[in-house]
């Protein structure tokens, strides 16, 4: 079983990719595996003939555990460039990404939302094999879904990026008169049926975690409970920074990435970041840990979990860059590719519930940062300037911070930079 992330101590096999007998070559996907960050295809490090599957499909093992054996190939010995000729697939790297657990995240947007925040949610990619040895690209709840009607993948047309079945596809398609839909073998359990016996609250399911929503309650649990959070809220004056977006949208070439409100919140963290170092740090083992790269995680809902996908040197890119990376991030996260270098290393966290409608809220900060800040929606109200009443463009932002590291009068500090960069958008430069 390899180690597909820093916190994972065992994983799941979904779905085996290659069968006993196959020829597999290195850097093909081997297996399916579901690990405490998302569902991610484990790549062969050595190459020859599958001779035997050790871990069948929903069994989970700890890191380390043999899954398989791959030994000779025609006749010749597996090449995987050194070691004996057949050897048990894993464990691959330590390098794995960070935790990925950070308060209520940002989740898809309406078309009208789109200029409060741009992300998107973000199911994770799943591969069926064919017959003819290609493979059909699905998403896990597609294919869920296709199993349960008795579809077969490879008769539906995919919608998705590059051709991926998703939910909607299998919704829109015909079960045939013949097939009977066949229960769900998911290993994590989902949607178990109800428990014998009603009680005061009606029939009771009970619903198992998978791997992600361990580590997440886990890692929440742990944060509040041994992180002494405190909240500072702060109200921004938007309206400069939505003249400033209806520019960049009339300005913006065709096909060319409009930075949304999410990433100017993002840019102003950054270069707050840049100038109070402990906001950019976290606190561990009785010391202070200030990290010299300054990586701004942005918080986003994947399917039934939360995944945060990290902006790597968000001080030193400019806003168009920002939301290219953020896209380009977030499309990985939706098609299944996002590897875990970029789930890694943040050092700060935002995350916006304002498409939703949210004034303001409370963010759990994530496990190693100093503080995560909390979004909330851009509301038209009235306010007092210069002794009139005038419409204002107000947003809310909560900033929890963890009190070992980062205290009242700093916290406040960096807020009121993050108001002030916000408030004169000019210096979020493009």
């Amino acid at each position: 079983m390899p180690r597909l992330s820093d916190s994972m101590e065992e994983g799941t096999i979904l779905t085996w990719l290659k069968q006993v007998g196959d020829e597999v070559a290195v850097g093909d996907e081997l297996v399916e595996i579901e690990t405490d960050k998302a569902n991610m295809a484990y790549e062969a490090d050595v190459a020859g003939t599958l001779t035997e599957i050790l871990a069948q499909e929903g069994e989970t093992l700890p890191i380390g555990s043999p899954i398989a054996t791959i030994g000779e190939s025609n006749g010749q010995p597996a090449d995987s460039g050194e070691g004996p000729s057949a050897e048990p697939a894993g464990p691959v790297s330590d390098t794995a990404p960070a935790p990925t657990g950070a308060g209520p995240a940002s989740s898809p947007p309406t078309a009208e939302a789109e200029e409060q925040d741009s992300e998107v949610q973000a199911p994770e990619a799943e591969h069926q094999p064919q017959a003819d040895g290609e493979r059909v690209k699905a998403s896990p709840l597609a294919r869920r879904l296709a199993r349960d009607k008795g579809l077969d993948l490879q008769d539906l047309h995919g919608s998705g990026p590059g051709g991926r079945i998703v939910k909607h596809d299998v919704e829109e398609a015909e079960v045939p008169s013949s097939a009977a839909p066949t229960p769900s073998i998911q290993p994590e359990g989902v949607g178990a049926a109800p428990s014998t016996g009603g009680t005061a609250k009606g029939d009771v399911q009970t619903q198992d975690l998978n791997k992600l929503q361990q580590t997440i309650a886990r890692r929440m649990a742990e944060s509040k409970a041994t992180a002494p959070h405190f909240y500072l809220t702060i109200e921004i004056d938007m309206g400069k920074a939505v003249e400033a977006r209806a520019g960049f949208k009339a300005a913006a070439k065709e096909g060319e990435v409009v930075p949304s409100f999410n990433d100017m919140v993002v840019k102003a963290c950054a270069i707050a970041l840049r100038e109070f170092p402990k906001a950019n740090g976290g606190y561990r083992d009785g010391r202070f840990e200030l990290y010299s790269r300054i990586n701004v995680g942005v918080a986003v809902a994947a399917e039934e979990a939360l995944v945060v996908p990290t902006v790597f040197d968000a001080d030193r890119k400019g806003l168009r860059q920002i939301a290219a990376d953020t896209r380009a991030v977030a499309a990985k996260v939706r098609d299944g590719s996002v590897t875990p270098p970029e789930l890694s290393g943040g050092t700060f966290t935002v995350s916006n519930l304002g498409m939703f409608g949210i004034d303001e809220f409370d963010a759990v900060i994530n496990m190693g940062q100093a503080a995560i800040l909390a979004v909330g929606a851009i509301r038209e109200v009235p306010a007092v300037r210069d002794g009139e009443v005038v419409p204002a463009q107000l947003m809310k932002a909560t900033l929890s911070c963890d009190h070992r590291i980062l205290y009242g009068a700093e916290g406040a500090e960096f807020l009121a930079r993050v108001r002030q960069l916000l408030e004169e958008p000019v210096s979020l430069a493009l």
